[in-house]
């Protein structure tokens, strides 16, 4: 199933709709500013084991999405300094490796003792976590061919039978995201992205 939502003018009931299946176990995939991305509620175990299932039974691949700097708090460790290189850089296109707190389902992490978290700088993906009231678990959507990771259409053509719904907010991009690790004691840049992060 596809779900169009504008991203100038997200339709709050069709936000509604998508909520509604993330908190009934749902998975969905969503455009943020960087791909399009699996997602699921930080509290369902079910669809949190569907995307594992979907990826690969990868867990290092997961990351958390937030609506705003709270929720990142509500679900890691964030010292003082950690916090001002988030509000520098958030919203937008960056994954910062975290140590994750209690709250983090042990389903997600797995042995791990660390999460990649984001706020996605796109209206849709905001206004989605937002509405559900916690964050998501996430994972980028991932093909050889370009086009079965940006073009909606396409992406329910390879998805739609493993998902619940497909968000068409537009065509996505292909560029993933800067990934930082802010969890040691010095900032490591793993990945590049399309923008420099601001320590």
């Amino acid at each position: 199933m596809i779900i169009k939502i504008y991203s100038n003018n997200p339709d709050p009931r069709r936000i509604g709709q998508v909520v509604e299946i993330l908190r009934n176990d749902g998975v969905i995939i969503y455009p943020t500013d960087s791909v399009y991305a699996f997602g699921c509620s930080l509290t369902s175990s079910k669809a949190i084991e569907r995307i594992l299932a979907i990826r690969g039974k990868k867990s290092e691949e997961l990351t958390v999405a937030c609506a705003d700097l709270s929720q990142i708090a509500s679900c890691t460790r964030v010292d003082n300094e950690t916090f001002r290189v988030l509000k520098r850089n958030l919203p937008g296109p960056f994954t910062f490796i975290l140590g994750a707190g209690s709250k983090m389902p042990a389903k997600a992490l797995e042995k791990r003792k660390t999460i990649g978290v984001r706020i996605p700088g796109h209206s849709v993906s905001q206004q989605i976590i937002k509405e559900l009231g916690n964050p998501m678990i996430t994972a980028s959507v991932k093909n050889a061919e370009e086009e079965y990771t940006t073009d909606p259409e396409l992406i329910e053509e390879l998805y739609g039978k493993l998902v619940d719904a497909v968000i068409d907010g537009g065509y996505g991009q292909r560029i993933p995201t800067a990934l930082v690790d802010l969890s040691g004691d010095e900032v490591q840049v793993l990945r590049e992205g399309k923008v420099g992060v601001v320590l």
